[in-house]
C-alpha cells in the first residue's frame, strides 16, 4: 500500500523529521575527529556568537543545566578554547570568550561539515536543489519562532 504525500503539518513533520536527524547524525559525524562533543561544540558556537555570554545565559540558551554548562565549560578552557573572565560591570558574573584556537577548531568544523553536504547537494538536480534552496528560509522562519 502506497501513502500519498500531503500538505498536512503533521504529514510534513514526519516526513521531514527523520531526514533532519538523519543529516543531524551525518554533520555530528565530522565533529568526531576535532576532540570536542558535539555538545561542547554547540556551546563553542554559542559563545562565538555571544562573546561576553554569561554561563547562566548559556545554559539556559543551551536548555542545559548550571553544573553541566560548568563542566562542558571547564573541559573546553582545559583545552584553550574558551577563556573565562570576571566581567566588570557586574563582579558576581563569568563573562566566557572563545579563544583565537577555538575560533580555528570552529572554522574547521564548520569547513568539513560545508564541504559534506556540498558534495551531497552537488549530486541533486537543478530544480531538486532549487527546492532545497527555497526551503531555508521557511525553516529559519521556523527555528525563529521556536527562540
Amino acid at each position: 500500500m502506497t501513502t500519498v504525500a500531503t500538505n498536512k503539518p503533521v504529514d510534513v513533520a514526519n516526513r521531514l523529521r527523520p531526514v533532519l536527524l538523519h543529516l543531524n547524525r551525518h554533520m555530528r559525524r565530522e565533529v568526531l575527529t576535532s576532540g570536542v562533543s558535539a555538545g561542547q561544540l554547540s556551546l563553542l558556537g554559542q559563545i562565538e556568537g555571544n562573546p561576553g555570554i554569561g554561563v547562566a545565559e548559556l545554559a539556559t540558551r543551551e536548555g542545559m543545566s548550571m553544573p553541566s554548562v560548568c563542566s562542558h565549560i571547564d573541559r573546553l578552557e582545559a583545552s584553550g578554547l574558551v577563556t573565562r573572565r570576571q566581567a566588570e560591570r557586574d563582579r558576581r558574573r563569568v563573562d566566557l570568550e572563545v579563544t583565537p584556537e577555538g575560533q580555528r577548531v570552529l572554522k574547521v568544523i564548520r569547513s568539513k561539515r560545508t564541504a559534506w553536504l556540498t558534495a551531497r547537494l552537488s549530486k541533486l538536480a537543478d530544480a531538486d536543489l532549487s527546492v532545497v534552496a527555497a526551503a531555508i528560509a521557511p525553516l529559519e522562519a521556523l527555528l525563529a519562532q521556536a527562540e
